[in-house]
């Protein structure tokens, strides 16, 4: 767990003030509060009711798309695997503006005015007639569906909500860090403090989004359940405007990102240089003390950091005026690391893919029997809730228990290997997905025993507790595979690179979700030609969601080959964070 803390310190320490020119000054405080811990429940309370109210309509968003604007479960999970890549995506831009133009002071503020917007407007398709179809009986062939117009006003709030989490997501966390005061004795202590309750906060809103929230929404109705999100999205943002006149506040400087657009266009522009092979050439560095020539690995790129007139490219200091005229060693071997991680990244976007599927368990659970007492009935959407539970309880064992006995044999810091634990996650998420493929084909047989199939509505006399192990397994998967890919991308980076890390993660989940959009529509095209009963069709009894599921375990196993391949390719993983191998220059 310290390595763990120590890694997320070095990101929020870092995102708090990167420069590209380190002889630069990176971000200038803005002294216009005092910071300090005093401002910390304005920070976490809002990241928290911002996760509730954003998350909080996922759960059953698949059911509010089927019954209320009449899509069939196939479109119904497609739009919300979109709607995921666009967050994500947009997680990226919002740091990158942050950085850049606006600060992160300003960028939460617009985020939050962005979600609250979104969400009013989501909850006024529930109560303004007119905004959403008319209701009709579910898979029945009248149903009329939803106008341009009405699918315009849903979209536009979908896309409200997902700038608002895209400004505030990435951002939060860093402008919590900046609040505290990095010079003091026990500013470590602090900053550990502070990431405890930050991650407590993120794990504990999941949780109440998939139990109080989908329980609100399933009980008292969606105009109800929307409205609650609205309000909570509301104290949000008064929480955190509350706190303005406290927040120490960062003035923008130059974005990380916009280094590894620099680089290439840097060489391409120097393309008809070429780098000895004597590495003899006097090549920009970050500081004086590290005379270091760039390594031989994409040795094209190498064309960037080369100083073609001192003259006119560098200051009297040694400092480069125009980053886009010239980048450092460091920059170009970060950039090279990056590429080099690539393949190994897009390792993990499968899984992503696998796990994404809570759509069709929530369809799976409304068939069957979900009754915990005989006077309470769990909501079908709150069963993927053992997912955030086991990340919670397996973490601090694995770390407190696991490690310490693992390290003893290993010889490892962390017990096993970075690329293990995300080798092992991967064999989970299969496990996971084939469970439920076997689930799923009883389910399915029980169904049609009992003369269900045509009657979705009907509940299957088997328990849906049934649905938990694959989601328990799911929970494991990502406790190996996703903590081990943020700890492998932070080992391989230098400490001024490394909020790229969770940048990559956050890369990795949107692509994922655009991943699982485009499978899910290959899938309905393919399969319901002929007249035949699409495998994703919206009446899953008739469907065949085991041979879906079945397919993405396959394509999970293929992707575990190809895992141990990039990782073959890949080699050793690097024992520093700051482990450039740079050549030395030779003394002229």
């Amino acid at each position: 767990m310290e390595q763990e803390q120590e890694q997320e310190l070095i990101m929020a320490e870092d995102t708090m003030g990167l420069s590209l020119n380190p002889k630069k000054p990176p971000l200038q405080p803005l002294m216009s509060g005092r910071g300090g811990f005093i401002t910390m429940p304005f920070i976490i309370v809002n990241e928290i009711f911002e996760r509730i109210a954003s998350m909080g309509m996922l759960p059953n968003m698949i059911l509010y798309l089927m019954r209320e604007y009449h899509m069939d479960a196939a479109n119904g999970a497609s739009v919300l695997f979109l709607w995921s890549f666009l967050t994500n995506a947009l997680a990226i831009f919002g740091a990158f503006l942050s950085d850049a133009y606006l600060g992160r002071f300003r960028v939460i503020a617009l985020g939050s005015f962005s979600s609250l917007i979104g969400i009013i407007l989501l909850w006024s398709t529930t109560v303004i007639p007119g905004m959403k179809p008319p209701p009709c009986e579910q898979f029945k062939d009248d149903c009329n569906p939803a106008t341009p117009s009405q699918f315009a006003v849903l979209f536009s709030a979908f896309g409200l909500i997902s700038i608002g989490a895209g400004c505030i997501r990435p951002c939060s966390m860093a402008f919590g860090a900046d609040q505290l005061d990095k010079e003091t004795p026990d500013s470590h202590r602090i900053l550990d403090s502070f990431f405890n309750w930050y991650y407590a906060s993120t794990a504990m809103s999941i949780v109440i989004t998939l139990t109080i929230m989908v329980y609100i929404q399933v009980h008292l109705g969606w105009n109800f359940g929307f409205g609650i999100l609205a309000a909570i999205m509301f104290f949000s943002a008064f929480m955190f405007l509350s706190g303005s006149s406290l927040y120490v506040k960062v003035k923008p400087s130059s974005s990380l990102f916009s280094g590894f657009v620099q680089v290439p266009l840097v060489a391409f522009k120097n393309r008809h240089l070429y780098p000895p092979a004597d590495s003899d050439e006097e090549y920009y560095h970050q500081s004086d003390d590290k005379k270091l020539a760039p390594t031989n690995k994409l040795r094209w790129l190498n064309r960037a950091c080369m100083i073609r007139d001192p003259g006119t490219e560098l200051r009297s200091d040694g400092t480069a005026p125009n980053s886009w005229s010239i980048c450092s060693v460091e920059q170009v071997e970060s950039l090279k690391t990056l590429l080099r991680l690539i393949p190994i990244w897009s390792t993990g976007i499968m899984i992503l893919v696998t796990v994404g599927q809570s759509s069709f368990s929530t369809l799976q659970a409304t068939t069957m029997d979900r009754n915990l007492t005989p006077n309470f009935e769990i909501p079908a959407a709150s069963f993927t809730v053992a997912t955030p539970v086991v990340l919670m309880i397996w973490i601090p064992i694995y770390d407190i228990v696991l490690v310490p006995f693992l390290a003893r044999y290993t010889g490892q810091l962390r017990g096993i290997s970075s690329k293990f634990r995300m080798g092992i996650g991967l064999v989970l998420s299969c496990m996971a997905m084939a469970v439920g493929a076997i689930t799923e084909g009883i389910r399915r047989r029980m169904a049609i025993e009992q003369g269900l199939d045509e009657q979705l509505d009907a509940t299957v006399n088997m328990s849906a507790l049934w649905l938990m192990p694959p989601n328990i397994l799911f929970g494991f998967a990502e406790a190996f595979n996703a903590i081990g890919q943020i700890e492998f991308y932070y080992s391989q980076f230098s400490k001024s690179m490394s909020s790229i890390a969770v940048a990559l993660f956050t890369v990795g989940i949107a692509v994922a979700s655009l991943v699982g959009s485009l499978v899910v529509n290959v899938v309905k095209n393919a399969t319901s030609g002929g007249g035949k009963e699409s495998w994703l069709s919206s009446n899953i009894n008739k469907g065949h969601l085991d041979y879906y599921f079945w397919m993405i375990t396959i394509l999970g196993l293929i992707n575990f080959m190809y895992f141990l391949a990039c990782c073959w390719f890949y080699g050793n993983e690097k024992k520093g964070e700051d482990d450039i191998e740079y050549k030395p220059l030779h003394s002229s």
